[in-house]
């Protein structure tokens, strides 16, 4: 957790953003961090976290970030995690729920162990319902009443690459999670949303740039785009008035074989 001292005089909207020490949600939390909002960096690893932090400019993030070590799919990191941030800060505006793994990549369905499953459904799918839920508990509570979850989903929420099960089926059931949690929250001004982002340029999509197996069987290098773009889509998202909210949006890279995949 950062050393820097509780103050009730952070100025701005709250954002927490797990699965913060690298990649997307990195950029949005430096995104966030760079429009005047108090940032909680969430995520397993603190050194990634802390290293995330300090690409703020220092004027930024003085006060405004908040460091918490949080296993997603551990119920008791998820509670102490929305403690910390309501202990420092008072309050949430915003969750990104964007924690997630691919899993093993390239083992056919057959040969998937069961743990390998598992900890792809505890991360993706146990792990973002135990966020919403902290979310919408605090959201649903806190005066004034309100806020927004948007939800990382995939293109695979939409259509599978090869050799996927365990990503593809998290990513189809977080959809449904948003759009029952989108209903659920109409009365309590709880706006929820879904981003599905296909090859934003990350550690995770290097792999597409020297090739990716297609359905027709081909390994062909994939396009990518700037993650950058996606943060800046997200911060869009979040700083709409909660009369209004983006259900879905879906950000890719232009050329990459989406529509048409198959």
């Amino acid at each position: 957790m950062s050393d820097e001292q509780p103050t009730s005089a952070v100025k701005g909207k709250i954002a927490i953003v797990t699965g913060a020490g690298f990649g997307i949600g990195r950029a949005v939390a430096l995104e966030l961090l760079g429009a005047g909002w108090s940032v909680a960096l969430a995520g397993r690893r603190t050194e990634r976290l802390e290293e995330a932090a300090a690409l703020a400019p220092e004027a930024t993030r003085k006060g405004a970030s908040l460091v918490v070590r949080a296993d997603v799919a551990q119920p008791s990191d998820v509670a102490a995690l929305f403690a910390a941030v309501l202990e420092r800060f008072g309050r949430l505006d915003l969750l990104f729920n964007n924690a997630g793994t691919f899993g093993p990549g390239g083992v056919a369905v057959e040969d998937l162990a069961y743990e390998a499953w598992r900890h792809v459904v505890d991360t993706n799918l146990n792990g973002a319902f135990l966020c919403a839920q902290a979310a919408y508990r605090q959201m649903k509570e806190q005066d004034p009443q309100g806020g927004r979850i948007v939800n990382n989903g995939s293109i695979s929420a939409h259509t599978p690459r090869p050799h996927s099960a365990p990503y593809t089926a998290t990513k189809h059931a977080l959809t449904g999670l948003t759009k029952a949690m989108s209903l659920d929250g109409r009365p309590y001004r709880i706006a929820v949303s879904q981003i599905d982002i296909g090859n934003a340029a990350t550690d995770m999509t290097a792999r597409m740039r020297t090739g990716a197996l297609q359905a027709n069987g081909e390994v062909t290098p994939e396009p990518v785009m700037d993650v950058a773009d996606v943060a800046r889509t997200v911060r869009h998202m979040a700083e709409l008035p909660l009369e209004a909210n983006v259900q879905f949006a879906t950000v890719l890279a232009t050329a990459m074989p989406y529509v048409g995949r198959g």
